[in-house]
């Protein structure tokens, strides 16, 4: 299911485990660390922990443990090679949340929403 998709039960009332998974990946994710480790990961396969310390310019220490919570959520995937890990994503919804919300226009979409509680009012 696409993240935009609002299932209905048949009296109308919302599926909430739908946002509840989503509310658990917010979660996962609320952090720029994390936020960065995925940007940076859905754009290649898979990254080394020394290749996302490079590009993110962060200390290996705060990027091990943020990768460490991340792989134990289910968001990532650990491949070890030697004395090298391997980090890729392993639930691609995280992809879509992040594109989202990257390209989201908040005055537009405050405007939209001002609109739909006007309806509702009158």
């Amino acid at each position: 299911m696409e993240i935009g998709e609002i299932k209905k039960i048949n009296n109308g009332k919302i599926d909430r485990a739908q946002f509840e998974d989503a509310a658990y990946i917010l979660k996962a994710l609320a952090h720029e660390t994390r936020l960065c480790v995925v940007m940076q990961l859905s754009q290649t396969e898979e990254m080394s922990v020394s290749e996302l310390r490079e590009k993110m310019e962060c200390e290996q220490s705060l990027l091990s443990h943020h990768l460490t919570d991340m792989r134990a959520k289910g968001i990532l995937d650990c491949r070890r090679e030697g004395k090298n890990s391997f980090y890729s994503l392993k639930d691609k919804r995280v992809t879509n949340m992040l594109k989202c919300m990257m390209n989201c226009d908040n005055t537009n979409n405050i405007s939209e929403l001002s609109v739909i509680g006007e309806r509702k009012l009158n």
